[in-house]
């Protein structure tokens, strides 16, 4: 295909802020889906009467199915009609919103979480695709900060609408809210979205597709259920790990031969591309994990509410929304993405690190300001990830390459999400025990309220008042440990950034629009 074929119109600034309204508003309901259950879970597993372990999987089921699929979709974006495939997303997230309020038991919610899921993924890769397909990179810093603002308030926020729809309306509208917005969504991008599509022949690499969907679920699983059903050091740890292995040795072998691979190899290659794989990761760890653990932070150390814990987590919204609008201004402006990069990097490490000393004493002003330098570092760092890998690939592989940075993102951010909180449980763990050792033997709790206590998880009311207090401090003091944890793996995100080739964004959607710059091209590299 010839460079004059893949040219694409330039739509003016109305046209695109038209079509982002659509996509950006379908992302939001997609992306908050997978937080507002957060405040929402222990109402819905008693009213559904399910176990702890169908409790964490609410959550797991709709991050699996959005991790495993996005690369699929991304890949399907670079060979059908974008148009008609961010609507089939659209449709299957609507559909799957619709079920989940709908359930009458577990089984039927993490089914329809499941579907859920399989829109988010498509919803998220294929926004990133049409991004990248509508405007050239040198302007397209603007418009990805506003949509990494949007996944910022999202993911940060889904903790107090959840607390403010279980008490105003009920839990089932944590599903049903996402059906208007949505319908709205596909509503515009019906009428606004015009995208050209070159025809060509299609074939479907469903081998790699099957092999990378096991190679992601299976360290998704076993991050599940380690440490709770079997030790983490374990013969069942090894056949996941094994498992793993294999599935990944049989992607790579079938990638490197399929005419049109679902990762293509050259893309995985090229060293812009993996230093931002690298990155990813390690950001979203960082964007996921911190608004998981701090919502918990703040109701379980520090006895907030629902809502009071979202309303403290406004910090951290603020500061994603200025990372994520004032990079993609400077961006777009100067063309340079590097300085902006290494900054938010180096804020997201500060930001975790001085969280590190927190206890339960810690005043929340200081914890304030800490979430909007970490708020700072995710704005700039979420989106301008996958602007920069977008940058070194043609138009007709914009799909593949957004994909593959938001695939290792969610990988990074659902396993992280797991050990971390591994971590933090077997911390907790250890402090109250010894912390409810103590109180026995100072004759404020009774051998038979001990054995209450360790039995009553997180069930505050059935506590003595003195055991409440001291498995609060317990979290108070250990949760700073997983901020020291996530702080050393920024650091990695640092070096890879740091690495990565510099390169201004070039003013064009396609990478070679015309003959004449070909000859350009290399004094560029």
């Amino acid at each position: 295909m010839t460079p004059v074929e893949e040219k694409v119109a330039e739509p003016s600034h109305k046209e695109i802020m038209e079509v982002l309204a659509g996509l950006l508003a379908m992302m939001f309901v997609a992306m908050i889906s997978s937080t507002i259950v957060s405040t929402a879970l222990p109402t819905i597993i008693g009213d559904l009467e399910g176990s702890q372990s169908q409790y964490t999987w609410v959550v797991t089921a709709t991050l699996l199915a959005m991790t495993v699929s996005s690369p699929i979709w991304a890949k399907m974006a670079d060979l059908f009609d974008k148009k008609l495939l961010v609507q089939l997303s659209g449709l299957l997230f609507l559909a799957g919103s619709l079920a989940a309020g709908l359930v009458s038991n577990v089984p039927q919610l993490l089914a329809a979480r499941g579907l859920q899921g399989l829109g988010v993924g498509g919803l998220m890769a294929l926004t990133q695709a049409i991004i990248g397909s509508l405007i050239p990179p040198r302007q397209r810093g603007k418009y990805s900060g506003y949509m990494a603002a949007v996944m910022a308030v999202a993911t940060v926020s889904g903790p107090l609408l959840g607390g403010l729809i279980v008490d105003t309306w009920g839990w089932r509208w944590c599903f049903f809210i996402a059906v208007p917005i949505t319908l709205v969504g596909l509503g515009m991008i019906q009428k606004f979205l015009h995208l050209g599509h070159t025809p060509r022949k299609v074939r479907i690499d469903w081998w790699g597709a099957l092999f990378i969907s096991i190679a992601a679920s299976l360290p998704l699983i076993w991050v599940s259920f380690a440490g709770k059903n079997y030790d983490w050091v374990s013969a069942e740890s090894g056949y996941f790990l094994l498992g793993t292995l294999i599935a990944v040795v049989l992607a790579v072998r079938t990638e490197r031969r399929h005419p049109e691979p679902l990762v293509p190899p050259r893309i995985i290659m090229e060293r812009t591309t993996t230093l931002a794989i690298v990155a990813s990761i390690a950001v979203g760890i960082a964007q996921f994990g911190t608004s998981v653990f701090l919502s918990q932070f703040f109701q379980t150390a520090q006895g907030y509410t629902p809502t009071q814990a979202g309303l403290l987590m406004i910090p951290l919204i603020f500061g994603s929304m200025i990372g994520a609008t004032g990079s993609g201004a400077y961006i777009t402006r100067t063309g340079k993405w590097k300085p902006v990069m290494m900054l938010g990097a180096v804020a997201l490490i500060i930001g975790l690190a001085l969280m590190g000393p927190t206890d339960h004493n810690t005043p929340i002003w200081h914890i304030s300001v800490f979430m909007v330098l970490m708020g700072l570092g995710q704005g700039a760092l979420m989106q301008n990830v996958v602007l920069v890998v977008q940058n070194t690939v043609d138009v007709k592989d914009i799909g593949a390459a957004s994909g593959v940075v938001s695939f290792f993102r969610s990988l990074g951010g659902t396993v992280g999400i797991a050990v971390l909180g591994a971590v933090l449980a077997n911390r907790v763990a250890e402090t109250s025990a010894v912390s409810i050792g103590d109180l026995v033997k100072s004759g404020e709790l009774t051998p038979k309220e001990a054995a209450v206590v360790a039995g009553s998880g997180l069930d505050f009311n059935a506590m003595p008042p003195s055991a409440v207090e001291a498995i609060r401090h317990a979290y108070g003091d250990d949760i700073g440990l997983i901020f020291v944890v996530a702080a050393s793996i920024a650091v990695i995100s640092l070096l890879a950034i740091w690495r990565m080739p510099k390169a201004e964004l070039r003013t064009t959607i396609a990478k070679q629009p015309q003959p004449a710059e070909t000859s350009q091209e290399p004094a560029a590299d």
